[in-house]
């Protein structure tokens, strides 16, 4: 019989230290990500990283941002009515006439500003809804763990061109820290994470700011766009390489971007590859090793860009898992709630 292995995943400085432990017993989580024994066989995924800096905490209690130095100032409390809820269809902005939304999860417990992330849904830019997407499944473990989490939709092409997608992104942001006193965060410890197109737009989100001409006209302008972590789930990151799956092929390409040519100014704005600096937030990267529609090479590509940049990443290839880690010839290992909790570690690592 074959032995299982559980992975314990640590995050000192965002080097991750991947110990094997054999189990008696052999378990999954289910294809909706609901928990199950944590156990994976003996086939492992495959694990790179470079070190960071972090963030921490201060002798007074207040939180200390590594990636700004900044110490979150007083704040209002959360009403504890709030605690374990959700509030749905927030409108976030204005953009083209359209009411933006987001669903706002109020973790199970709060002691202080609160650290805050955002997930981005997929769906090739032109479908989707903020409950929708693999990284979905991530949101109760991060209330668990004490995380304001918003959830957003955006507007979707073809009607509303890119870079539409990513303005809204922008404007989500912004809407959080100009409200940061209503939902008692803090507002320089801001994550955002994606999955497809949504891992596209976080890795955008995350690399990009004011100078680059992408916040769009939402709202609160005045507000930095910028986060302090990104996890990229299997979304592209180089937009002029033509690749099998057809992320930007001729039709999608036409619809999303306005074009199928490779050589276009705005698939190379598009394209997180292209505004890579050494000041980027912490990234976890996470791809499945048969992904057919986004090849592994593009996370592969991203992460090297990063980490010469001198950047902290981390990439995870998963193995046996196609596009939204699906499974394909075997289990997909590590499992969807071990990912989960990779998510959620990094979370806590870069932004408590």
């Amino acid at each position: 019989m074959a032995t299982a292995y559980r992975f314990l995943i640590l995050y000192p400085g965002l080097m991750l230290l991947l110990l094997l432990m054999p189990l008696s017993g052999c378990g999954d989580s289910g294809a909706d990500g609901s928990a199950s024994t944590d156990t994976t066989s003996e086939s492992s995924s495959s694990v790179t990283s470079s070190s960071d800096g972090g963030t921490g905490n201060d002798s007074a209690g207040g939180s200390v941002n590594g990636n700004t130095g900044e110490v979150a100032s007083s704040f209002t409390p959360l009403d504890p009515a709030k605690l374990g809820t959700v509030e749905r269809d927030v409108t976030y902005g204005n953009a083209g006439g359209v009411d933006l939304k987001m669903d706002v999860y109020y973790p199970k417990s709060a002691t202080g500003p609160l650290p805050v992330v955002m997930y981005v849904h997929g769906g090739g830019w032109t479908r989707g809804d903020k409950q929708d997407g693999a990284g979905a499944r991530a949101i109760p473990d991060l209330q668990d763990a004490g995380f304001l989490v918003v959830s957003i939709n955006y507007r979707l092409a073809p009607e509303y061109m890119f870079p539409a997608q990513i303005e809204d992104v922008k404007c989500a942001v912004r809407y959080l820290r100009a409200n940061a006193d209503e939902y008692s965060l803090d507002a320089e410890r801001i994550g955002a994470w994606g999955g497809s197109a949504g891992g596209h737009l976080v890795s955008l989100l995350g690399v990009t700011d004011e100078s680059d001409g992408l916040e769009g006209s939402g709202g609160y302008l005045d507000e930095s766009s910028r986060v302090q972590a990104v996890v990229d789930m299997f979304g592209p990151s180089n937009l002029t390489r033509e690749f099998e799956g057809g992320a930007i092929g001729q039709a999608l390409g036409a619809r999303v971007f306005g074009t199928s040519d490779r050589d276009s100014e705005i698939l190379k704005v598009a394209s997180p590859v292209t505004y890579i600096s050494a000041d980027d937030p912490p990234f976890l990267i996470l791809h499945g090793d048969s992904d057919e529609l986004v090849p592994p090479w593009q996370s592969q590509e991203l992460y090297d860009q990063l980490t010469a940049a001198g950047v902290p990443a981390t990439l995870v290839m998963v193995k046996n898992a196609g596009h939204g880690f699906s499974p394909q010839g075997g289990e997909v290992s590590p499992t969807h709630q071990e990912i989960n909790r990779m998510i959620v570690d990094f979370f806590r690592q870069e932004l408590m």
